[in-house]
Order: structure tokens, then C-alpha cells, then sequence
């Protein structure tokens, strides 16, 4: 049996080649808002982060009317550190679009997740996005893409995937660039006509998988997920079994829903086929089945990645602890990293014995810097270490770590800086062509620990015109040492407000990271050496007064601007024995160790173990 007038697609792209903007114009043009009604940019975009920095980081679902179809519509994150959530969404779907700029090409990510779709059977409609922009080149794009399926084993069926060209943005589609640009018509159509409708079984008890997990302030749990049979009806008693058969709770549905464009509608009753969303269970999660209590069967599902990558995350103990942040407890920040955990499978909580320190796992830097940015800007005050990667040891005792597939396009001139690079990183060059224009494409399979830190470096040695993209490729036996960053530290001998005079006469001996009046204390990092080693200097020593003038015996200051990075910089950028203490208002650097006889007997210890 199927539902005819039903189709389930998710949209799956690279980073940045505009999924969500397209989606914005299929729902502009479905009628789905009033002509006057004022509608944000990236609206499926909701959180200020993804606005912020133009990403999605959360799956989320939309649904629309086109003539008497009805299109569920998943809009998926384009970054590999947010790849859990694409793995499990492809289950909720019959059919994809796969969106490929037209200049570009297909990145690490078009192939991680085509990957995906094609395993589960997925058919894809191939759209090649951004035609309009002046390095396109869709002929060779399209080439690109059916070496991808053909590399990526795909079926018969898969490989005659149908083409279409648009710009998500000015909002059309054509199946020809010779045809008129007038709407996104021809790509609804080519979904209707190529996507199947939901194979279902009505007569089958109620089941349905949890793909999706959410928190809503007024509804509390809300699981999203698509019904793969039967019917269920508000008020029905449930039961959630895990991946094992084993049961996790039993329930009733208190309230479904299904999406309508970007809003949550409920409804009383659901059937198979349908995404919907349900509120009212308290410990079933993602990967869980939910079903009547007459099954014992659960649906499969994809296993959630383990993590790759982890930090060490503890309370503010400085000497401006509690100043601009109003939650500053272990325990605050407890129940905040174990809300997380609950509603983000993709990340991992672990305590000290103490439990005044938690280690997050995660699949990688961007995806950490954005939880603890998102804990910033709630009001928390915490200190954070350096990244560090999670080993595995294989059944002989040896150590495997996790390597990754690094895809960089770059000016021809900048390539060997690059290579250089990365060779030191124990990287291993895979493939290198060019790709036109004067550009080089370089291929890499380098470990995890070595490209903590590169993105910065990178950005320089390219003269900030490198692209760069990373994704999970396997775990590999441990490649040895890896030169660790940097130059050594500039530190805070004391404690208050650091003087343009004293910055002025330390200039020469490095990188400032701070400016004149900004408050500092002891053991915090005010700059970077120009040597290897760490120094300590004293910011807030004045100039001496005398009563004595003279024209031309006072310089007037000149100072360089200081350094600034992100967060994800700094966390990225400091070492083993130092910290990222993260405040509402500001970033620091610091000390693990704040007095510099404490730092002494650190570094004994360490260098006698």
C-alpha cells in the first residue's frame, strides 16, 4: 500500500552550497506565507549561531503543498562535525536531492552523505545550484558527479539520475539552461514524478523510529521521526524499545504533530509515511523505536559514530571568576553538559571523580567550539582545555587514532607551503591535480591530532584564499609525534590594567593579544613570544613622572593592533599546560597554573615522568 499523495525527500549538499536558501524559495513560492507577511533570510536557520556563521547544525523538517502533493522536506547540516545527524535523517526519506555548486563541484561532505543515500537504495535528482555565478562550469560538474556515484558503487538505477540546474537564491530551476527561468516548478515536478510514494503498512501495529530529538520550553521531549507502519491516535499507550529489543519506558502519546512550512501542527491522528513529532516521553532517544505494546521487534537504524575528538571542560578558577557570568557552579554546568547529551546523541558525557571536571566528546573542533559557544552566551563562566583526540586499541594492545580525508583547493603558488605543511602533520598526499583556473586540488589523509590548529596556519600560508574541507575517513595505527604549535608564551607577572606605555617597550619581544586599560592577572597569556620559550612580563609598569620638561623627550605610543582569534581559534592554538577561561564578555588565555613556582614544579614533574 502506499500513500499517493506523499512524498519524503531530504535535501543533502557540501557546506555552503545552498540548501536552506533553496528551500526558502520552495516555501515562498508554495504559498506558504502571506505577500506581505515579512520572512527572515535562511529561515530554516533558527538558532542565532547558524545565523551567525551562515551553517546548519540542526536537521530540521518542513513540509509543503505542491497542486495536492503533500512534500516533507529535511534540510540537512552541510558540515562533517554535524554528520550524525545526516546519517539517521536519510532513513526518514524516499528519495534526495542532491545540491552541487556549479564551481565547486562535489566536497568530502557531497560524497559522505551521497554515500549514505545511496546504501540505503536511495534514488538521487542531481540539481547543480549557483549557475548564475561567473567561475561556473556545470558541464564538467555534472562529469564530476556521475564519477562520484560510479566510485561510490551506485546501482543502475541510481546512475540515470535526472539533472537539473537553479539558482536556490533568485529562486528557479530548469532542466535545460537554454529553458526560461521562471520558477522552481520543474524541480517540484521532477520530485513528485521520480520520488516514490511511502511504501506502508496500515495493517501492521503502530511503529515508528526516533531519528530526530529536540527540547521545546513549553512541551518538554519532542521526538521526531517518520511512522514506518500502522496508525496511532492521540492518547495511545506506547512503549519505546532500544536497538536491542530491550524496553526503555511505556508511555502515551500526549500530543502529534506533523509540519506545516516551518510551524509544528497538531494533530489526532497519525498514519504511516507521515514525519511527525511527539511530546510526552521522558527517556526514549534517538535510534529508539516507538511502537504499540503488542511489538517486541525494533526498526533498525543507523548506530550513532563514536566520538573522534574530546575536551576537558571545569569551572572559572581565576582571579575574575564570577564577574560577568551569572552561572559559574560545577553544578550548573553539569546539568547543562548532561541536557546536551541527552538531546545531541553525536556528543558524550564523562566526569572526574570529584565531578568538579567533564570531558564532552564530539566529531570534531567546530562542533565542541559550538556548544561552548552556545554555554557563553547562556550566561556560563568555564575554563576549557585543548582538544585532544579519542585513541582506540585494537585486541594486540596497539594504538589506532583517527585520520581523516582533507580535501584543499588552492592557488597554484600556495601548494607546496601546503604540502610542506602537512607533510610535518604526518600527512599522506593521496591524489594532487589541477583544477583549472590556477588552481591545484590536493587530496590528504591526515591524522586528527595534526590538524588541531592547522586552519589558521593554513589561512596564512594561502594569503587567506585556500579553501579547506575536512571529513572522517577511518581509524589507522598511531603515525608517531607530531611537533606541537607555536612559540612560547607571553605571561602576566601581576595583576590589574595593562598600560599602553608598558605594551609600547614589550612590543619587540612578540604578538600582543590584548590592548591598552584591558584588564589582566597573573598567569594569564598577554601575548606571544618571539622565541620558543615562555617569558613572563610585567604589563602594568608606567612611566616614571618627573618634574622635569622638555619638548621632544616624551614619544608618542604607537601600538601595534593585538592578535584576536575565535574561540575555536583559541582552543585550537593553546597547549597542554594552558587553558581557554570563557566568560559571557570575553575570551581569555591563561595558565593551567597560575603562579610561576606552581609552573616550575608542573614541569618537573613532568619532565621526570
Amino acid at each position: 500500500m502506499t500513500q499517493k499523495n506523499l512524498r519524503n525527500i531530504a535535501i543533502i549538499a557540501h557546506v555552503d552550497h545552498g540548501k536552506t536558501t533553496l528551500i526558502d524559495s520552495i516555501l515562498r513560492q508554495s504559498g506558504m506565507f502571506r505577500d506581505n507577511q515579512h520572512i527572515a533570510e535562511r529561515l530554516m536557520d533558527s538558532g542565532d549561531l547558524e545565523k551567525e556563521r551562515g551553517i546548519t547544525i540542526l536537521a530540521k523538517c518542513t513540509s509543503v503543498k505542491w497542486d495536492d502533493t503533500r512534500i516533507n522536506i529535511i534540510d540537512t547540516p552541510g558540515h562533517a562535525d554535524f554528520g550524525g545527524e545526516v546519517e539517521r535523517v536519510l532513513g526518514m526519506a524516499d528519495g534526495v536531492i542532491l545540491l552541487t555548486d556549479a564551481a565547486e563541484g562535489p566536497m568530502p561532505q557531497t560524497k559522505f552523505v551521497l554515500g549514505k543515500a545511496l546504501k540505503q537504495g536511495l534514488r538521487p535528482i542531481v540539481v547543480i545550484n549557483k549557475i548564475d555565478r561567473p567561475d561556473g562550469r556545470p558541464e564538467s560538474v555534472v562529469d564530476e558527479v556521475f564519477d562520484l556515484f560510479v566510485s561510490l558503487d551506485a546501482n543502475d538505477d541510481q546512475l540515470d539520475f535526472p539533472i537539473l540546474y537553479a539558482s536556490g537564491r533568485d529562486g528557479w530551476c530548469v532542466a535545460d539552461l537554454s529553458d526560461p527561468r521562471d520558477n522552481l516548478s520543474p524541480l517540484m515536478e521532477k520530485v513528485i514524478a521520480h520520488v516514490p510514494p511511502p511504501q506502508v503498512d496500515e495493517g501492521k501495529p503502530f511503529a515508528m523510529l526516533a531519528t530526530l530529538l529536540s527540547h521545546d520550553p513549553y512541551m518538554g521531549r519532542c521526538l521526531t521521526g517518520r511512522v514506518i507502519h500502522g496508525s496511532a491516535k492521540v492518547n495511545e499507550q506506547v512503549k519505546a524499545i532500544n536497538l536491542d529489543g530491550t524496553q526503555v519506558e511505556t508511555g502515551r502519546l500526549t500530543k502529534l504533530f506533523t509540519f506545516e512550512g516551518t510551524e509544528k501542527v497538531p494533530v489526532s491522528e497519525v498514519h504511516a509515511g507521515d514525519i511527525i513529532c511527539i511530546a510526552g516521553l521522558t527517556e526514549t532517544s534517538v535510534s529508539d523505536t516507538i511502537c504499540a505494546p503488542s511489538v517486541s521487534v525494533p526498526l533498525q537504524s543507523t548506530p550513532i559514530d563514536p566520538p573522534t575528538m574530546a575536551v576537558t571542560i571545569s569551572v572559572n578558577d581565576s582571579p575574575f571568576a564570577g564577574r560577568e557570568g551569572k552561572k559559574v557552579t560545577s553544578t550548573m554546568i553539569r546539568e547543562r553538559l548532561l541536557a546536551e547529551a541527552e538531546t545531541n546523541v553525536a556528543i558524550t558525557f564523562s566526569e572526574s571523580t570529584n565531578k568538579d571536571t567533564f570531558e564532552i566528546g564530539g566529531r570534531g573542533e567546530l562542533q565542541l567550539g559550538v556548544l561552548i559557544e552556545t554555554m557563553r552566551r547562556e550566561g556560563f563562566e568555564l575554563t576549557v582545555s585543548r582538544p585532544r583526540v579519542l585513541f582506540q586499541e585494537e585486541e594486540s594492545g596497539d594504538r589506532l587514532e583517527p585520520i581523516e580525508e582533507v580535501i584543499i583547493d588552492v592557488d597554484e603558488e600556495y601548494a607546496s607551503a601546503v604540502i610542506e605543511q602537512l607533510n610535518r602533520r604526518k600527512a599522506e598526499m593521496v591524489d594532487m591535480r589541477s583544477s583549472g583556473a590556477g588552481k591545484t586540488r590536493l587530496l590528504f589523509h591526515a591524522p586528527s591530532r595534526g590538524l588541531i590548529g592547522y586552519q589558521s596556519r593554513f589561512l596564512s600560508d594561502t594569503r587567506g584564499t585556500g579553501v579547506i574541507n575536512r571529513l572522517f575517513h577511518a581509524y589507522a595505527p598511531y603515525k608517531g609525534d607530531i611537533p606541537q604549535r607555536r612559540q612560547g608564551a607571553l605571561i602576566s607577572t601581576d595583576t590589574g590594567t595593562a598600560v599602553a606605555y608598558a605594551l609600547f617597550n614589550l612590543q619587540d619581544r612578540g604578538v600582543m593579544f590584548i590592548e591598552h586599560q584591558t584588564p589582566v592577572y597573573q598567569g594569564m597569556i598577554v601575548g606571544e613570544h618571539s622565541r620558543d620559550n615562555d617569558l613572563e612580563i610585567n604589563v602594568l609598569k608606567g612611566k616614571k613622572l618627573t618634574n622635569v620638561r622638555a619638548s621632544g623627550s616624551d614619544e608618542a605610543v604607537i601600538l601595534t593592533p593585538p592578535r584576536r582569534m575565535s574561540l575555536e581559534e583559541m582552543m585550537a592554538y593553546i597547549n597542554d599546560d594552558e587553558l581557554v577561561e570563557v566568560t559571557p564578555q570575553n575570551l581569555r588565555l591563561r595558565k593551567k597554573y597560575l603562579c610561576p613556582h606552581e609552573r616550575k614544579r608542573f614541569d618537573r614533574e613532568r619532565k621526570s615522568a
